[in-house]
Formats: structure tokens, sequence, C-alpha cells
């Protein structure tokens, strides 16, 4: 088995890392002010709202357990001489630390479960996902794909997403597919395949009873969550390659939000009634998040190491975060009022990185 700092697997990473977040309109997407410039004139948010702590290196998704009070980071930890990675399980008002526990294997994704007593983190570099106790931050079961790359290396678990005791889970492969497992036996029960280049983003939409799945060829997946087909291929069907990311979904509405970081470098609205673009909002997009209780999206720019606020119906930026270093995941608490982030750094020729990954805690205005 190869190394896991091999330099493929190194690329790997920092794809994954790339991410790793309606109403009827017949109408072509017209072109929207790009976020990025229109931040520039948003009003400056206060500073007190916002509390940044560096935590470790390699951050990736976090969770948030109401009924531990907590909120849980994935940590791939250092690429460079490091095995294993850690959970951190932090205090999410003052985001001081309240617990960590150290795995043999790299976590990247995370999902919790309906009961609130267990989380899964992808296992991105290994191919596996692991299934984690609340409380004592365990592993309490794992589960390994089967199936090699060209290269002969796993092949990437990436996003996971629970939905009626089953995980959804993203493979990064050409072409892509999507793993389903028993979320309480963490045994596979099928393979969803022919899914494009590399599934990244999953989400479910209770109000069309499907799961949407985002991949890097520019489609987003309809797929019946009782059958596991794919019942439809979204596409923005403009000419243009994307290579899709996060999803966010207004479930009152309709609307699909869909990121792109790395080729159109653009968020698209889609009406899911008709499958067609309604907005597309240029700038630099990565983690998305729809917010129900204001009416709002939260996206993360890496490239602009910002973070937008931006008034759902309007798409006009409300306010925007600047940091020194990269936004990559975003989560918001269960009320809505505080949007967590973490913060990335850069990478180094050799796959450290220049420090320590920070967590940052935003009270929405």
């Amino acid at each position: 088995m190869k190394s896991l700092f091999s330099p493929r697997n190194a690329a790997l990473v920092l794809a994954v890392a790339a991410a790793f977040g309606l109403t009827a309109c017949q109408a072509p997407a017209k072109k929207a002010e790009a976020p990025a410039a229109a931040a520039a004139a948003a009003a400056k948010p206060a500073a007190s709202a916002v509390k940044q702590r560096e935590l470790g290196f390699g951050l990736y998704e976090m969770a948030y357990v109401p009924g531990a009070n907590a909120l849980y980071v994935a940590s791939a930890d250092a690429f460079k001489d490091v095995s294993g990675g850690v959970i951190y399980r932090l205090d999410p008002a003052t985001l001081e630390t309240t617990g960590k526990g150290y795995t043999d294997l790299k976590n990247f994704g995370m999902a919790v479960d309906s009961s609130g007593d267990r989380f899964c983190a992808t296992n991105t570099l290994d191919g596996g996902v692991s299934q984690v106790d609340v409380q004592s931050g365990k592993v309490l079961q794992r589960l390994m794909f089967k199936g090699k790359d060209k290269d002969g290396d796993p092949i990437g678990a990436r996003e996971v997403l629970f939905h009626n005791n089953e995980l959804f889970i993203g493979g990064v492969a050409d072409p892509g597919f999507i793993s389903v497992v028993d979320a309480k036996r963490m045994t596979l029960k099928k393979r969803i395949p022919n899914a494009g280049k590399w599934v990244t983003g999953i989400i479910y939409s209770s109000l069309t009873d499907r799961v949407y799945a985002a991949n890097g060829g520019g489609e987003i997946l309809v797929i019946n969550p009782h059958t596991h087909r794919i019942e439809k291929r979204l596409s923005p069907h403009d000419g243009k390659e994307y290579l899709f990311l996060n999803l966010a979904e207004d479930s009152a509405t309709g609307r699909l939000f869909v990121t792109d970081d790395s080729k159109a470098k653009a968020t698209l609205v889609f009406d899911e009634r008709s499958g067609k673009v309604i907005k597309r909002l240029d700038g630099d997009a990565l983690g998305i998040k729809f917010n129900p209780a204001r009416n709002e999206i939260y996206i993360s720019q890496r490239e602009s190491k910002k973070v937008l606020q931006l008034d759902a119906t309007s798409y006009a930026v409300k306010n925007s975060w600047a940091f020194n270093s990269h936004p990559n995941s975003l989560l918001l608490s269960p009320d809505g009022g505080v949007l967590y982030v973490t913060l990335k750094q850069d990478f180094n020729k050799d796959n450290s990185t220049k420090g320590p990954d920070s967590v940052v805690r935003i009270a929405l205005p």
C-alpha cells in the first residue's frame, strides 16, 4: 500500500480541501453583481461579534450536537510525517476545547445521526467512514470501501449525508459513485454508479423527498432515496465548464444553491421544479449555507479570504468578514443565530502548512 503522504494523495487532499454548503422562472439567468465587489460596499460588522481561535492542523468539517452542547471539528492533522487525525470537541459559545479524541485515520467530512448519540466522519485518504461516539469520542465502528483508483490508491470518501438511518457518501473517482451505508450496522447496502466525475456535495430535500448530489462535471444528480436510483441530472446548459462543490437548499421556495470554486468561480441558483438556473452570482465560492430563520445565504470565499452574508431574496450582500487565511467549511447553529467557519492555511511544497488552522464563531448581526 502506498504511503498516505505520496504526491498523488497530497493532490487529492488539496482537491477535497477545496470543498471540504424556488420560484418557477423560465427566463434566462441574468448576470448578478459579483459578490466580492458588492461585499466591498457592505457595512462592516462589529468585530465583537466574531471570535476566532487557532485550533490545530488539518481542520475540515464541523458538526453541532445540541444534546451534548458541543461543536465537533474533524481534523486530518498534519499531512507531513503525521499519521492519524483528531476529533475536537469545543464549547460552541467560547470555542474552548472540552474534549479531544485521537484517531488512527484522518478525518474530513462529518454528519450527525438522528439520535444525536453518534456522528460519522469520512476518512477520505483511506476510502472509509468511521462512526464515533459523541460522549467519549471513541470510534465505535468503521467501514472501509473496496476499490482502488488507477494509481492503486483508495477511492476517496468525501461528503457524507445522514438520512433515514442511511449514509450517502460520495466517491471521488472518475466515474464517481455514491455508497449507501446502513448507519446502524455500518455495512454497505448499495453503490449508486455512473454518478459523474468526482461526487462532491450531498444534501437531502424534504420538499421533494430527494437526495441531491453535485459532481465535478457540472451536474446535480437527483436521487430517489427509496430506490437509490438517479432520476434526473440537472445542468446549467450554458456551454460553460463547471466543477460543482457544495449545495444548500431553500425548501420554502424550491431553490437549490451550488458553488463552483474551480472553473466557473460562481454560485448558481437552480429552480428545483424546472431544473433551470434562475440566478448566477459571480465570485469565488466554496462553502454555502442557507438560513431559513433569517432568509440569508452564507458563502465562504477561499480565494478572496472572505465570508459573505447575503439576503436570500435580493441576493444583495448584507455583510462580509475578511480573514488572513482561507475560509473553508461552514456550519449554522440549530437556532440559526451563529455561523461557524473553519479557516485553512496555505500548503508548503512539502505538504506541510504555514501554521495551524482556525475556527471562527460569528454571532450573526
